[in-house]
């Protein structure tokens, strides 16, 4: 939740987030119901729990729709429940992504397919499940996570950095094909932000103190600092900003 800024424009718009009830995903969640948005979001596990501390926080619960993300039609239909639900989805925000661990020589078609069920395709099918609404409604914003991952050459993981790359690809076209219709459509960039998840499957104290060495600002990421560059790019504050990825890493990367 963000607690530096307000963006009044955000208030009672209909967003859908996938991932929305763990790690970055939970963080935008929250933050984007501090604006008073109505939030809808998937994910393939449970998330009761969320959802009522979000409620009792907020007095706005979300509505949490469980889904796999790999299952295109489930995913397009957790969008109109959210657009019956809250009124036509002005706000996508693609978070939900898998960057498991694995090797080039381990890599068999399945495994990559998979891979990129996960970490690219759903981003397209949200995006064309939203637009009829947005257009409907004057307008929209989508906001596709990628990863300055690819950025660095990381390696350890092809098909997660490959998928990355392709969403800041697919997010131009995007931008191109639906700016006539005011729907925006940009890329944010995390670097490393130290999630549960991170702490427990990648983090050593190793690997954590040489990145913090590439970083200029010598303090690591968490859910939070990711939050208010998401609202910035689904508020009208970034009404101009269309195609751009936005980069958020601590000034591991440069662009420009």
């Amino acid at each position: 939740m963000s607690e530096n800024v307000t963006f009044h424009d955000l208030k009672g718009q209909s967003v859908f987030i996938t991932g929305g009830g763990f790690g970055i995903g939970a963080a935008l969640t929250d933050g984007f119901l501090a604006q008073g948005c109505k939030v809808a979001f998937v994910q393939r596990s449970a998330a009761d729990d969320f959802v009522a501390e979000m409620g009792a926080k907020h007095a706005n619960a979300p509505l949490f729709m469980q889904c796999d993300i790999t299952d295109i039609a489930a995913l397009q239909d957790a969008i109109a429940q959210a657009a019956a639900a809250h009124g036509d989805v002005r706000v996508v925000v693609n978070n939900a992504a898998n960057d498991a661990r694995h090797r080039l020589g381990d890599i068999t078609s399945e495994s990559w397919d998979m891979g990129q069920a996960v970490n690219l395709k759903p981003h397209v099918f949200t995006a064309q499940a939203a637009v009829a609404g947005m257009k409907a409604a004057g307008g929209g914003a989508i906001i596709n996570f990628s990863s300055v991952s690819y950025m660095m050459g990381n390696d350890g993981y092809p098909g997660y950095v490959a998928a990355k790359a392709g969403i800041t690809g697919l997010t131009r076209g995007l931008a191109r094909e639906l700016g006539s219709d005011n729907i925006r459509v940009n890329a944010l960039m995390p670097g490393w932000v130290l999630t549960n998840k991170q702490m427990d499957k990648w983090a050593t104290p190793e690997s954590l103190a040489a990145h913090l060495e590439r970083q200029c600002l010598k303090e690591h990421l968490v859910e939070d600092d990711i939050v208010d560059a998401t609202l910035f790019l689904a508020s009208k504050a970034s009404r101009m900003m269309t195609g751009q990825a936005l980069v958020v890493d601590g000034g591991v990367v440069v662009t420009g």
